[in-house]
């Protein structure tokens, strides 16, 4: 090895300043390097640490040595202990840098290992380091050039020290062999006890007979159901050609009648339903628009299937009687579309198939510290700041750096992290919903995770600054500038929260919100519900803010908290009053605007004299509505204890309704785990009026004892279950790119949630003996798994041209030279090769355990021939690969 020889990169930058005809070669240079990343261990000798190790290669025909460049990548979010030949550094949230250390040599055809030790546990391929590129650096430092890196791999995670996270984990390492014990009690039922509608009506009884409907036949509304009619028309047609007519009559001989009565079920008449079939034709009444809305939804869940499968079948509704009403008012999905962008297109589809599973309310939350996605007329650096994320040359530009893989280049190919919605597609986003009773929630979250607002207000004020306009710049201004606090925020960032003591951090808002509400009123609704956020603020904010010194000074005894707060300000913990402040002057302003206030829980803390938090009693009773996530860690009895001292309440438990947690450890299953894993199963396995007996594991694994641990924790008062608004599906979006990767999360674990939002209360969630319950479970859980393969898999496939549902990988036993295996959803068949070939819906069926001679492949597929991931077994063992998805 020649040290002595000139580097590549000083041969070029030499080139360049001389002005040579050639220019240098960034991409030549990159293109050169072959990197890989590998997971070493999280068994480290310090527990809740990992190790692992850039693999770099040079693959070409100059060195690459120890100055005039640097690798950005993104990574979930860990802090970084030490590294060797190069120093890593941890920038802001998941941005990384990594520098080479004097000494650095990389000749050509040589390979060199970067080993570093980080902090938690790494056990999925979606934590490693995504987004590379390389920046090249002149002798004072300028940036050069910026390329993305292509010829870059991550190692697959497969030895034990990979697939757990260290020796606090409790879990059992992912296997084939631990899916088929886990769908070892499953069984294939009888098309008959499978559920005809998702969610279950409140009251269903099946007669006998069917009635056919035909082209010939009419729909016939009473008036102010013409937008319930055209729905049915425009469905049945999409879903099987049928061109139906319609006409605005209440009465006469029309197959299909929609009309609106007094009817109540279980004392409610919002959002009830009836609905009848019987040889006369369907019959849909509802106590107001919505509830015949969800009667034509039950409606088309009764087609069936074959509709979707192409089949040439007469069009046939069972006879039925129905009488349907919600359990709750409330239930929402919520899908963080800040982090990681989603198209106009993808959030309506979505959105349809909300409304089909009678779903009402949508919490789109549109802006994050990594993106604001809404276009605000009078702020276009909302969108042409905020909407982006680029490389910039360090966390003070006013401009988002690259987050979750996006890449140095705004909107480049393949990339999710830029985008945003223009004023007319947010409106239309609007109507597309308000079709189907689904109101909007729009989300502001302050004052943390405000990272790309106060970005987008900084580079405004820097333009307005630079036109000599101080008023201007100073207007929507976010930030004290001179505020030198130290925090780190829960995504890792140091730069993410507002001032709360400058009024133009209020008049921000308020600017924000009365544009919203325009395009609410232009969309034909009123903005009621406003989503105000207020999770996660980092300790230690505002502790070395001038501004907040100057408040507490000036006026100490305005109000309880602020006096505690002088009081007691070298304790940066009692921050959390300061919250408190922002929050009650925030809320005067959207009271004026006659808002129902949704907020994480958070906001409705304070500290009591001991230092625990407690509810804060102040904002009961003003429409402020707090969003229950909390039923795991430091105060896991939080919902009730609000609920009970008056709080309308909206639960969203993150080991039941997390949808971005992944369905399992395997370690190709895209997802976050840090409170363990979700799948369909928890979100149709929760009961809201004591969820500590469906809170089965920690959020590393550990079994729960049920009744021990939770024996002293505040239970709901009976007075207080009223208080339970509903429940909210979470979709944050750290792990979710595009279309395809937001439905995969949603499906099936929608449905599961479904059925605990609407469906009345189960008779097992009533059962005080843990151990019946649980039986209880088993028996409802195996009639509802198999109503999703048989009955709800094939209308995903179709309906709006298809959604990207999750099958998961088949259940596989080695035992004796022969293979066992099994579905978590009965109906699902299994095909396998022998042949070194992927399995397909021709393959040979597995009916029987297979003898191995051999290595075989095995796939899940349900009836339209979409297929799980692939499981390859021999008789040392089982693995799943990505080759079927």
């Amino acid at each position: 090895m020649n040290k002595s020889a000139p580097s590549f990169l000083l041969l070029v930058l030499s080139l360049l300043f001389v002005a040579c005809e050639s220019s240098p070669s960034w991409q030549q240079t990159v293109d050169q390097l072959h990197l890989e990343w590998e997971l070493v261990s999280n068994f480290t000798g310090e527990e809740g640490q990992f190790k692992a190790r850039f693999l770099f290669e040079n693959k070409g025909d100059e060195p690459l040595e120890d100055e005039g460049w640097a690798l950005f990548f993104n990574m979930s979010p860990r802090t970084i202990l030490n590294s060797t030949q190069a120093t890593i550094t941890h920038l802001n949230g998941d941005w990384y840098e990594l520098r080479p250390d004097k000494g650095f040599f990389l000749g050509p055809g040589e390979q060199l290992e970067i080993a570093y030790t980080g902090v938690e546990g790494v056990i999925k391929e979606t934590d490693a380091p995504m987004g590379l590129y390389m920046v090249f650096y002149g002798p004072d430092q300028q940036e050069l050039a910026t390329v993305p890196v292509d010829h870059w791999k991550v190692r697959p995670f497969v030895r034990e020290e990979q697939l757990l996270r260290g020796g606090a984990d409790e879990e059992e390492p992912f296997s084939p062999a631990r899916l088929y014990a886990e769908n070892a009690r499953l069984r294939q039922v009888d098309e008959s006890d499978l559920l005809p509608i998702i969610p279950s009506p409140y009251r269903m009884e099946k007669r006998n007979g069917t009635f056919s409907i035909d082209p010939s036949m009419t729909i016939a509304y009473q008036e102010g159901l013409e937008n319930e009619a055209a729905y049915l028309k425009e469905k049945i047609r999409s879903l099987t050609g049928l061109d139906l007519g319609s006409n605005a009559e209440a009465a006469g001989g029309a197959a299909i009648r929609l009309s609106l009565s007094n009817i109540r079920v279980d004392g409610k008449q919002q959002e009830a339903y009836r609905l009848e079939v019987d040889e006369s034709g369907v019959s849909i009444s509802g106590g107001d628009a919505a509830g015949v809305f969800y009667g034509v939804q039950s409606l088309l869940s009764l087609l069936g299937p074959d509709i979707y499968l192409g089949e040439d079948a007469p069009l046939e509704v069972p006879f039925v009687y129905i009488e349907d009403a919600p359990r709750f008012r409330f239930r929402s999905l919520h899908v963080d579309v800040a982090r990681n962008f989603q198209t106009k297109e993808t959030i309506k589809k979505a959105l349809d198939m909300m409304a089909h599973y009678k779903l009402n309310h949508f919490l789109f939350y549109t802006s994050e510290d990594e993106g604001w996605r809404v276009e605000i007329p009078g702020l276009p650096e909302l969108s042409e700041v905020g909407g982006q994320r680029q490389h910039v040359e360090g966390m003070a530009a006013p401009a988002l750096h690259p987050g979750y893989g996006s890449g140095p280049e705004a909107y480049a190919e393949g990339s999710h992290g830029s985008g945003f919605y223009s004023r007319e597609e947010f409106i239309d986003i609007l109507r597309y919903a308000r079709e189907r009773h689904i109101t909007i929630i729009p989300e502001l979250n302050f004052p943390g995770h405000a990272r790309a607002a106060i970005k987008s207000m900084e580079a405004r004020y820097h333009k307005f600054m630079k036109a000599g306009d101080r008023v201007a710049a100073e207007e929507y201004r976010l930030i004290d500038p001179e505020d030198r606090s130290k925090y780190l925020s829960a995504q890792a960032y140091k730069d993410n929260v507002v001032s709360v003591v400058r009024e133009s951090t209020y008049r921000f808002y308020e600017k924000v919100v009365d544009e919203l509400a325009l395009m609410y009123r232009e969309a034909g609704l009123e903005l009621k519900k406003m989503h105000a956020g207020g999770d996660e603020v980092p300790v230690g904010s505002w502790t070395e803010s001038p501004m907040v010194a100057e408040l507490l000074e000036e006026s100490p005894g305005d109000s309880p908290s602020a006096a505690l707060l002088l009081e007691n300000l070298p304790d940066i913990q009692d921050m959390k009053n300061l919250q408190a402040f922002f929050f009650r002057e925030l809320l005067k302003r959207l009271e004026k605007r006659g808002l129902e206030v949704h907020v994480w829980e958070e906001m409705t803390l304070m500290k009591d004299e001991s230092g625990a938090y407690r509810p804060n009693p102040e904002f009961v009773g003003r429409n402020v509505i707090p969003y229950i996530w909390n039923n795991m860690f430091d105060y896991p009895d939080l919902g009730y204890q609000l609920a009970n001292q008056g709080y309308e309440v909206v639960l969203c438990n993150v080991s039941n309704f997390y949808f971005d947690l992944a369905y399992s450890n395997d370690p190709t299953e895209p997802g976050l785990y840090w409170a363990g894993f979700v799948d369909t199963k928890d979100a149709w396995t929760f009961a809201p009026f004591d969820w500590f007996k469906t809170t089965y594991t920690s959020g590393m694994g550990r079994t729960i004892d049920r009744e021990k641990e939770f024996e002293n924790m505040v239970r709901i008062h009976p007075e207080a279950k009223e208080n339970i608004m509903g429940l909210e599906a979470q979709l944050w979006s750290e792990t979710v790119k595009g279309e395809k990767m937001a439905e995969y999360y949603i499906f099936p674990k929608l449905l599961g949630f479904a059925e605990s939002s609407w469906a009345k209360e189960r008779d097992w969630e009533k059962e005080t003996d843990l151990g019946e319950m649980d039986e209880a479970i088993a028996q409802g859980w195996n009639r509802f798994a198999n109503t999703l393969a048989q009955r709800e898999y094939p209308k995903l496939a179709r309906w709006n041209g298809g959604y990207n549902y999750r099958i998961a990988p088949p259940g596989v036993r080695v035992e004796n030279d022969s293979l066992y295996a099994n579905v978590n959803f009965p109906g699902l068949e299994l095909r396998y090769t022998t042949d070194g070939t992927e399995p397909t819906p021709a393959s040979q069926r597995y009916e029987s355990p297979l003898p191995l001679k051999g290595a075989v492949r095995i796939r899940a597929f349900d009836a339209t021939g979409r297929g799980s991931n692939t499981v390859t077994a021999d008789t040392r063992s089982a693995v799943v690969s990505r080759a079927g998805q």
